[in-house]
């Protein structure tokens, strides 16, 4: 079985829980990280500085590490800038959005779902629009604090519990509010899969949560024609993953390795321009 080079991208390093579901759906491949953490956070620029930003990093990915698929790990790039990186580069493009709004609509059975994410990303409202696309209606919270939490390593924390209580409680009460009978919680931020026992321990009884990273694996694996069943045991090459940064890499390597779950190994420093 061929083993695929597979680009990921995200705007800083949260996209490597994209990355590490990839490793269980597509062992055998080839991989390429590039965390563009000189430029973050992109949900602070402009829909065409973002689309210029990501399209920048397509190309690196696709002609000078020989990427033969995309995945865009970040939920900005893929609310804002898919199109721009699709019209960027001549291989196929997965982004993080409409992966986890179908595997909504998979699990709900009433046809309302809750979204949390980052304010950007809610902002843009890109998983109302691809849920909706679904037969779905959504509503969208922003948790602004989780991701510092995370990043401080408080993903068992009691602090970050309280927060989750809050911001879900928020959310119920509006969800109430509109008349929603919501059986399914999106993960819209690639770095909540970290808290996810956190945030199924908060959610209502019935409530099914949805990891949209994990959702992109399943997703990339039919995608990109690599949903063999004899993969996972058979893994005639083991997966290799080069890790690049357009800033910090010490941070990259330090903090990145909880979010891939393994270490990241040494990361390589590359200048973008623009």
């Amino acid at each position: 079985m061929k083993s695929p080079n597979i680009g990921v991208f995200d705007s800083g390093f949260g996209g490597l829980t994209v990355l590490n579901a990839l490793l269980r759906h597509i062992p055998h491949a080839s991989y390429t990280f590039l965390g563009d953490t000189a430029r973050l956070p992109y949900g602070s620029k402009s829909r065409r500085t973002i689309a210029h930003y990501a399209a920048e990093a397509a190309q690196f990915l696709v002609n000078q590490q020989g990427a033969e698929y995309l995945v865009i790990a970040c939920n900005t790039a893929s609310a804002l800038a898919l199109d721009a990186i699709q019209e960027a580069v001549p291989v196929p493009v997965l982004g993080v959005v409409e992966p986890g709004a179908i595997a909504a609509k998979s699990a709900s059975t009433t046809g309302d779902v809750l979204v949390i994410a980052t304010a950007a990303t809610v902002q843009s409202h890109a998983y109302a629009i691809a849920c909706r696309a679904q037969g779905l209606r959504a509503l969208e919270k922003a948790c602004p604090l989780l991701v510092p939490l995370v990043e401080e390593g408080w993903t068992t924390h009691p602090v970050t519990a309280q927060v989750i209580d809050v911001y879900l409680s928020e959310l119920r009460a509006e969800a109430q509010a509109e008349g929603l009978k919501y059986d399914t919680l999106v993960l819209g931020c690639t770095h909540y899969p970290l808290i996810r026992p956190l945030l199924e321990q908060a959610v209502t009884t019935g409530v099914r949560v949805i990891d949209s990273a994990e959702a992109t694996a399943e997703t990339a694996a039919h995608l990109f024609g690599q949903n063999n069943p004899q993969a996972e045991t058979a893994q005639p090459n083991p997966a290799r993953i080069r890790c690049f940064a357009t800033d910090s890499t010490d941070k990259f390597e330090r903090l990145g390795s909880r979010f891939l779950g393994r270490p990241t190994g040494k990361v390589e420093l590359v200048d973008l321009g623009g």
